[in-house]
């Protein structure tokens, strides 16, 4: 799923806090952090003026973002969270755990998913990786939909790198063992 122009323009205003330096604007969005979405008034005057025309659940995927992104305002406009997660377990050297956080994230329900997203975010942070807050925003809208399309597309990225290695690797030995005959 694509970022759509909403959401594109409401991460590229997050950025441009950033270049900002607008320390008491990422103050109040690192507020919501642990609240329920659209629930901390110091968020208002920075996400509420980019919600009009949206639903709700859009509203609440909004404040998330936003709360997130002032934990860490890195951004990048490659990859998803799937690939993200795959740099930190590789400079983490592979961390099992790190994988097990992934997978708990990609079994979240959607009430469950502020969290995990906080969890995942904060080790892409202490990492020093950015992240694309606004293909995370578009993701977020397609998280309940029965195929599960985000969730194929993360893991799709998460344990991409790991299968062509595997695949690299079974055809080096394979001609070693051809060789050796």
């Amino acid at each position: 799923m694509k970022p759509n122009q909403h959401e594109t323009r409401f991460v590229s205003y997050l950025r441009g806090l950033e270049s900002q330096q607008n320390r008491a604007a990422l103050a109040a969005l690192r507020r919501g952090l642990g609240k329920p979405p659209g629930t901390v008034p110091e968020m208002f005057p920075w996400v509420v003026p980019h919600l009009s025309g949206l639903g709700r659940r859009e509203s609440d995927d909004f404040f998330l973002v936003a709360a997130l992104w002032g934990m860490h305002p890195s951004d990048t406009r490659i990859g998803n969270l799937g690939a993200t997660m795959r740099e930190v377990r590789s400079s983490q050297g592979g961390s099992d755990s790190t994988e097990k956080r992934f997978v708990a994230l990609l079994n979240s329900r959607r009430e469950d998913l502020p969290g995990h997203l906080r969890h995942a975010i904060a080790l892409a942070g202490g990492q020093g990786l950015a992240v694309n807050w606004a293909q995370l925003l578009a993701d977020l809208r397609a998280w309940d939909w029965e195929d599960r399309p985000v969730q194929r597309t993360w893991a799709r990225e998460f344990w991409r790198q790991e299968q062509v290695q595997d695949a690299d690797n079974d055809e080096r030995n394979t001609q070693t063992e051809e060789s050796e005959e």
